[in-house]
């Protein structure tokens, strides 16, 4: 049996627990992220994030959703990655970098008395290209095409931003009935590696109310990727602007989205709720 320090933090309420891993091994990570994530039996949360030495860049993230699965990218993770990196002495930087499974993204903190309060994430270039996402449909992007699942048709918009994205525009997310709809679209045979799926509803042209199905993890209180997804969406259907700050809310906050055509900007808080101690 060995003891294990973590930190438990969120963005915007996308809890995961942080396990610094540049002095203490994490073996089987699958396992224990299905093991702690139980929010009765474990810690609870969506899941667990190791903070790795890299020899690319300041540290490395790797994310484990609480069904095991590994992910390649969290928006909301790697802001809290920045945040303990720089608040407990690891990386004493206020512009620092993190290498995830979708490359290596630059992180720029602003400090307040002596602790980070705000990143901005360079999210990397949106994906709009099918067979990168990847989703099984022709043609130079999917840009509110009508697909039909289980013989009803949907309007969808597909973007990767390191995790795959299927996003649909509706009146109001308040009505989606979440737990039948999220996983039909995460399961859909057009995505061979499965999908988070966001419904978005417009508020105005700069500002978007969002829920969020995740794969592996179910409906979650936030998800930085799928928040720059959604702007993305927005201004390739013509519903918000380039290059304007576009407020994305979600369940448990709210992200500043900047899209240009080279890099997604993604602004917002990472908070650290408790340390502790667990013996597996």
């Amino acid at each position: 049996m060995s003891q294990l320090h973590f930190v438990k933090m969120h963005g915007c309420g996308n809890d995961y627990i942080y396990f610094d891993c540049f002095e203490q091994k994490i073996e089987y990570p699958e396992q224990l992220s299905i093991q702690l994530s139980r929010p009765h039996f474990g810690i609870g949360g969506d899941g667990i994030i190791l903070i790795e030495p890299s020899s690319q860049a300041d540290a490395r993230m790797r994310i484990f959703n609480k069904d095991g699965s590994e992910g390649r990218m969290c928006g909301n993770g790697i802001r809290c990655v920045g945040k303990y990196l720089y608040d407990s002495g690891r990386v004493r930087k206020e512009v620092l970098t993190v290498d995830t499974l979708s490359g290596i993204k630059t992180l720029r903190l602003k400090v307040g008395q002596d602790q980070v309060d705000e990143v901005t994430v360079e999210m990397g270039k949106a994906v709009l290209e099918p067979e990168q996402i990847p989703v099984l449909l022709s043609g130079p992007s999917v840009v509110n095409q009508v697909y039909f699942l289980e013989n009803h048709p949907y309007h969808i918009t597909c973007v990767s931003m390191g995790n795959p994205h299927c996003i649909l525009f509706c009146e109001d997310v308040e009505k989606i009935p979440l737990e039948q709809s999220g996983p039909k679209f995460e399961n859909a045979p057009i995505f061979p590696d499965r999908v988070n799926t966001e419904f978005v509803q417009v508020l105005d042209k700069n500002h978007l109310r969002v829920r969020v199905w995740e794969r592996g993890s179910g409906e979650t209180m936030a998800c930085g990727t799928g928040a720059c997804a959604c702007a993305v969406a927005a201004v390739q259907q013509g519903i918000c602007r380039m290059d304007d700050e576009i407020q994305v809310e979600l369940l448990g906050g709210s992200l500043k989205i900047r899209y240009t055509p080279e890099q997604v900007y993604m602004t917002g808080g990472a908070e650290t709720v408790f340390t502790g101690e667990v013996k597996i």
